[in-house]
């Protein structure tokens, strides 16, 4: 027995948001996270959890399409961040828009990005993706 035991014991280990005995919105080992009681997380816990999301949907990405760990960082970016957005299965949605990017069809490939009923739900974020897709830099 130790301390991260017996407090697990006491509190929990649960891997999704819950609310407390009191209503307050927790999470992993009594972690209160509720604003209107002083809950947070730091900036390096966020940091670590988009990391470790990062990472799985990169793994994922490279899994299903390992033609996409030639693209550049940017162009790479866009796949793991419509992963991030959508899942893996919603980014294979998009068979020809990957088909173009794979063959190298970089302007096409943006033409279907801002076509997608995703571009009607996000808007700002798909023209920015697309524009990315598109010249291959940072936007």
């Amino acid at each position: 027995m130790d301390i991260k035991q017996q407090l697990k014991d006491f509190e929990g280990y649960v891997p999704y948001a819950y609310p407390d005995s009191l209503g307050f919105l927790t999470i992993g080992v009594g972690r209160l996270i509720d604003k209107r009681k002083g809950g947070r997380l730091s900036p390096d816990e966020i940091n670590l959890m988009l990391d470790n999301d990062i990472a799985e949907k990169r793994a994922q990405v490279f899994d299903k399409l390992p033609w996409a760990a030639s693209l550049n960082e940017p162009r790479n970016a866009v796949l793991v961040g419509m992963c991030f957005q959508m899942g893996i299965d919603g980014l294979l949605g998009f068979s020809q828009t990957l088909a173009a990017i794979r063959d190298g069809h970089y302007d096409h490939a943006a033409e279907q990005l801002l076509q997608s009923a995703w571009a009607t739900q996000t808007p700002a974020r798909a023209k920015r993706m697309s524009r990315q897709i598109a010249t291959g830099e940072w936007q």
